[in-house]
């Protein structure tokens, strides 16, 4: 007669995850606090990349229409939103609630401190006679780079934790790199975004990421679990 499979424990938190995160926030904080601070240094290089790429862009209507494609149905922020979603209900679906509400939790708390972040600092976007796109709410840090960032490292993370193929999870990291660098580019060559704002999305979507996975392996360590859950 065949017996059910033995449970198995959720592995022990590792000081990695955890060591990352603490060093991607303290950059995030110190990004924060220049951008804040309004930094000699950083002003002009912000405006000098934007003044560049902006001429860019209204010379080359072509591959700014492209741009603006990426940006607005691509890599828009709901659009990854969803994307996370439909891997969260199908995880949750197939036994692993506690991860899907976890992932979905840290989507959520990203969603959160990149409002709040807005809401304090109230960064003015860069402004142009000849704009491109447009965009609301301030500046800092850049949504779209935030939410990219927390949608495929959420992602690659809940393929390591559900054991898929090296394959898939190659894949998951190469999209997510291409998506994550590809976003950054287009809000700053768009001429809505600073290029300070798109680094600290980037930041800050990372720190969360992995601090978040830092605190599911504490607190999901030796728990008892089934080997079909998570």
């Amino acid at each position: 007669m065949p017996t059910a499979p033995a449970p198995t424990r959720a592995p022990a938190a590792t000081p990695g995850p955890a060591r990352a995160g603490a060093a991607l926030a303290a950059l995030s904080g110190l990004l924060l606090a220049l951008v804040a601070a309004e930094w000699g240094p950083l002003v002009p290089l912000d405006h000098k990349v934007a003044d560049g790429l902006h001429k860019r862009a209204v010379a080359e209507r072509g591959f700014t229409h492209v741009n603006r494609v990426l940006t607005d149905w691509v890599w828009d922020t709901w659009t990854m939103r969803a994307l996370l979603a439909v891997v969260v209900v199908a995880l949750f679906v197939r036994g692993g609630r506690r991860l899907a509400l976890w992932a979905a939790a840290t989507s959520a708390l990203g969603t959160f401190v990149q409002q709040s972040l807005k809401a304090v600092l109230g960064r003015e976007r860069p402004s142009w006679p000849d704009p491109v796109d447009s965009a609301s709410y301030s500046a800092f840090p850049s949504g779209h780079a935030l939410t990219v960032t927390v949608t495929f490292g959420l992602l690659l993370w809940l393929a390591v934790a559900r054991g898929a193929r090296p394959a898939v999870r190659r894949a998951v990291a190469a999209v997510g790199a291409v998506s994550v660098l590809g976003v950054g580019f287009t809000r700053v060559y768009l001429g809505v975004h600073w290029l300070s704002d798109v680094v600290g999305g980037w930041l800050i979507g990372a720190a969360l990421v992995a601090l978040s996975a830092a605190a599911y392996g504490r607190w999901g360590a030796n728990r008892p679990r089934p080997i079909d859950g998570a």
